[in-house]
């Protein structure tokens, strides 16, 4: 994995500011959390920046996001 310099890293969002309006249908908020975090497999959590990967013959990155926002 290669190192991120840190206009890069300050370019990521925080997930801890994405906020999705509960109220709204499963795929509407699913789409409002992708719409705000731009990259799900790159964000930051404070100082910490969070790269994501998934096995091959692993859970979905739909079915965790959809895990997360029932």
């Amino acid at each position: 994995m290669q190192a991120c310099s840190p206009a890069t890293t300050d370019e990521l969002v925080d997930i801890r500011e994405v906020a999705v309006d509960k109220a709204l249908p499963k795929e509407e908020r699913i789409a409002a959390f992708l719409h705000q975090i731009k990259n799900p497999y790159r964000f930051r959590c404070g100082d910490f920046v969070v790269n994501a990967a998934f096995a091959n013959n692993g859970v979905t990155l739909e079915e965790c996001l959809q895990g997360i926002l029932r």
